[in-house]
């Protein structure tokens, strides 16, 4: 059985990691509730850091080992938006720069898309004093601090041009094979629900993308007024569908804000990416609750 080294060697390597991180993750989280803040939601116009390069892309598979073994098929899946069911059309340092050189006066060769990326990392990662959350309302405020810091312009006729072209939905696409996947699952019985950190841009999104018949229910950060991984999220989430947490996974690209603040909520989680690669695999893995070795695409 030399097939099944690697995964009892990636369960091993998990079940370590799960025993230094997870007390880390419990507690930073508790704080967080304490003092009803959030971790920083990991988006530019909504796009997720990951999809982005922005930061290094996880390696580490955090499998939920109760998911692994359960007879029955989930009854709810929640996903989150930028980064796994939305990717944006082109590189945000790219489209920056181009409104950077358009409105703001920046000459080819002036400002380069490296730059910008430094920039935002700054500015993104500097504590959000304005407001418990940084997606309020239509997160203007939060918005146009990042890309006055990333391009070094502060006109705000190039700032609501750059607000605008987030909120159309030509300026993402979807996850390949996302749309098949979430009509199975809907076919299947499958309750479906959006969860992410977000302003009110997202739900005009899903429409314009033609998919927000696709869901049960939307459940935007910057409606309900907390981020992930602040469990209250996801509470509201299981409120919406009236589901118990024990018969939903949560799917997300970001290891911090959707699988710890997940798993925080009793609710199961896979790491999008790593744990789950594509949507036809998520599919059978939600409908048959398999281990995760077993799904194999040249059967589907």
């Amino acid at each position: 059985h030399a097939h099944a080294i690697p995964t009892l060697a990636r369960m091993f390597s998990y079940t370590i990691a799960r025993g230094l991180l997870g007390p880390t993750a419990t507690v930073a989280a508790g704080l967080c509730r304490l003092h009803k803040l959030s971790y920083p939601s990991s988006s530019i116009g909504g796009a997720s850091l990951l999809t982005q390069g922005l930061l290094n892309n996880p390696t580490e598979s955090y499998l939920d080992g109760n998911s692994q073994t359960a007879a029955t098929p989930y009854s709810a899946v929640f996903l989150d938006a930028a980064g796994t069911l939305l990717v944006p059309s082109e590189s945000t340092a790219k489209v920056y720069l181009r409104y950077a050189q358009q409105y703001g006066g920046a000459r080819p060769g002036q400002l380069r898309e490296q730059e910008i990326l430094d920039r935002f990392r700054r500015a993104y990662n500097r504590p959000w004093a304005e407001s418990p959350i940084r997606y309020v309302g239509d997160g203007r405020p939060f918005w146009r601090y990042i890309v006055q810091e990333s391009t070094g312009l502060a006109g705000e006729e190039m700032f609501e041009q750059v607000y605008q072209y987030y909120a159309r939905p030509e300026a993402w696409r979807l996850a390949p094979g996302a749309v098949a996947a979430l009509q199975r699952l809907r076919d299947a019985g499958v309750k479906l629900c959006v969860v992410s950190n977000f302003d009110t841009r997202l739900r005009p999104l899903l429409r314009g993308l033609g998919i927000a018949h696709l869901f049960d229910a939307v459940i935007v950060s910057a409606e309900v007024g907390c981020e992930k991984p602040n469990r209250c999220i996801f509470d509201a989430a299981l409120e919406a569908l009236s589901m118990s947490a024990g018969d939903v996974v949560h799917v997300g690209d970001d290891r911090r804000n959707d699988i710890w603040g997940a798993r925080d909520a009793g609710v199961h989680a896979w790491l999008w990416g790593a744990d789950v690669r594509s949507f036809d695999e998520l599919v059978y893995r939600v409908l048959h609750k398999s281990k995760f070795e077993d799904w194999d695409p040249e059967e589907e």
